[in-house]
């Protein structure tokens, strides 16, 4: 295990009904408040007049920023920082899921900051300061509800970037599992491969004595795993909604599950290089990819993908052979990723060969990417190639 240094600030608000502290928590950050949301789902289901309600309570001014994508775009971004700076605003509050929050991490970066947002996405700058932000979740995927990261695409230019700082931690993050009940069953999958995803970019790692981090690595997901057909099949099954959102949570809040380890992030280095020219959703592109890099890449360590196997999926090693154990857990996975209705060919999207070179070229523009293996360009065409 390495030295580390773990924080974060964000104040956790979890359980049913708890968006009614919406306006408490709000208080001591100002009146004046950007509100962020996306297509409008939450108008349907009765969130936003929930949250005006307790907004108005505490005597809010409150601006509208609407139509957050799923992918979220540069050109909102820029918006949204426009509007903090014309209307002078002292917190950002956003509603909905990690796209949502991505774009308003950024335009909270980018509203205390003189150059344009997208120099922090592309490392010409560095964030220092950031306007305070909020959250209350409604889907269970991103993690972004406790943790620095954002990642925005600029559709013009066909690039996906991401950036993470302290400073865009929010300082609180509202989750009601209830409020999941309405997310469309594609939606849902993506979050529930997004969730094992991130679990996995820190899951396989080329650190040893790491006994601890593996099994809350595990644990989150096996819980997953025990808890996402049930979700799926009952939408308002409130106990495995709670627990696929604490998940999500867990999985990605800043490094908890990792600490003293070294990470990857290849697979989503390479999925924000599809969704940034294709737009697929983000879960639907890691479940494409993330199998074909574990096949690419599992002899780097057997023993990690052989424990996998046997911790995660209950494979028996019987007269397996290590690399024969290894490939049943990645078989496992894609199984898994298949039975609950998540794509596993890009062809699913239309997508051939046609940008397979530049998709690669780009996802090393700042060098190879990935720990566990380092991943250059003909590897990442590889990967892109094996995902067809």
């Amino acid at each position: 295990m390495e030295a580390f240094s773990y924080y974060n600030p964000t104040n956790l608000v979890f359980g049913k009904g708890t968006v009614s502290r919406l306006g408490t928590l709000t208080q001591a950050y100002g009146k004046t408040i950007l509100l962020v949301y996306g297509s409008g789902s939450i108008k349907r289901t009765g969130l936003y007049d929930e949250v005006i309600s307790q907004l108005q309570s505490i005597d809010a001014t409150i601006v509208e920023l609407a139509g957050i994508e799923p992918n979220p775009r540069l050109t909102s971004v820029r918006r949204g920082i426009e509007l903090c700076r014309s209307e002078h605003v002292e917190f950002i509050l956003a509603v909905g899921g990690g796209s949502v929050l991505d774009a308003a991490k950024a335009i909270a970066a980018g509203a205390r900051y003189d150059g344009d947002v997208w120099d922090f996405m592309v490392q010409k700058a560095t964030i220092q300061d950031a306007l305070p932000m909020g959250s209350i979740l409604t889907l269970s995927a991103t993690g972004s509800e406790m943790n620095g990261n954002a990642v925005i695409s600029d559709w013009e230019t066909k690039q996906k970037r991401a950036f993470g700082s302290k400073h865009t931690f929010p300082r609180f993050s509202i989750l009601d599992p209830a409020l999941t009940f309405s997310v469309p069953r594609d939606q849902t999958v993506n979050g529930i491969v997004d969730i094992m995803s991130h679990v996995f970019e820190q899951y396989f790692t080329l650190t040893t004595n790491a006994p601890l981090q593996e099994r809350l690595c595990e644990s989150i997901l096996l819980t997953v795993i025990e808890n996402a057909e049930k979700a799926l099949e009952y939408p308002h099954d409130f106990e495995a909604r709670s627990n696929l959102m604490l998940c999500g949570t867990l999985a990605l809040n800043g490094g908890l599950i990792s600490v003293g380890t070294l990470d990857d992030w290849a697979s989503h280095g390479i999925e924000h290089e599809i969704s940034a020219i294709y737009d697929i959703p983000h879960g639907a592109g890691l479940s494409i990819v993330f199998p074909n890099w574990m096949k690419y890449v599992y002899r780097e360590r057997l023993d990690r993908f052989t424990q996998y196997a046997e911790r995660v999926w209950g494979i028996e090693r019987g007269s397996k052979s290590d690399e024969e154990l290894a490939l049943a857990g990645i078989s496992a996975t894609r199984a898994f990723f298949t039975r609950i209705g998540a794509p596993a060919t890009l062809s699913f999207y239309d997508i051939g060969e046609e940008n397979l070179d530049v998709m690669a070229r780009s996802a090393v523009l700042f060098g190879p990417i990935g720990n566990f293996k380092k991943l250059n360009q003909q590897d990442v065409r590889e990967i892109l190639t094996l995902s067809l």
